[in-house]
């Protein structure tokens, strides 16, 4: 994926009379996508990839930001991003998700996308056996995940496993995100590299994808 950034002054300078696109920043996509139940700002940030190419920021406005307040919130989070033209989707086949999208997620290339009911939907790096043995271990820490929200904590999100008892690199890092109410996991080896256009393909290649994706490869 290729963007023809605006420098960040240029949201203070916009002419509405040019047209300009906006997407997520990779935090913008992983922050707007890591909850069930998505705020109204999380929701503004999934309307940005709810098409086949960048959204118009026109039409966001008109559709999210009448009273000009939500840009303004976004910048300030480094969620949006602002572009001279428009992008289209990743042209990324489900099967091609673990080399092109899923891979670069992580510092050693190998990673796991899993359904939160444990299915393996796609791997890299990985023999078949371990990466549906992560995918389980996702769904089982979710099942934990859920329990400590209902007895009312929060924390328990995101988790990371280390080998070193220094515990300054993870060996595996477990990120969960909902697309359209669907969770899914990513497990990724070494230094989880999720500040990458990787994330952004990844949640649009999903939700284009639509119930197709829910299903194991």
């Amino acid at each position: 994926m290729s963007l023809d950034l605006v420098d960040t002054a240029g949201f203070d300078a916009v002419n509405d009379a040019v047209a300009y696109w906006l997407l997520p920043t990779p935090r913008g996509a992983l922050h707007g996508f890591s909850a069930p139940e998505p705020n109204p700002m999380q929701r503004a940030v999934q309307a940005l990839l709810a098409g086949h190419e960048a959204m118009e920021l026109a039409q966001w406005r008109q559709e999210h930001d009448r009273a000009g307040r939500m840009l303004q919130q976004l910048r300030e989070r480094q969620w949006v991003q602002l572009l001279r033209r428009p992008v289209p989707a990743p042209d990324v086949r489900l099967a091609d998700f673990a080399q092109h999208v899923i891979a670069p997620l992580s510092g050693e290339r190998r990673a796991v996308l899993a359904s939160d009911s444990g299915f393996c939907l796609g791997q890299s790096g990985l023999t078949q056996e371990l990466a549906e043995t992560l995918a389980a271990a996702a769904a089982d820490y979710s099942a934990f995940a859920q329990r400590q929200a209902r007895r009312g904590w929060e924390g328990a999100q995101r988790v990371a496993f280390h080998s070193d008892p220094d515990m300054l690199l993870p060996d595996w890092s477990f990120v969960p995100f909902w697309v359209d109410g669907t969770g899914y996991w990513l497990v990724l080896a070494g230094e989880p590299l999720l500040n990458n256009l990787a994330m952004i393909e990844l949640v649009w290649s999903i939700r284009l994808a639509g119930a197709r994706f829910a299903a194991p490869l």
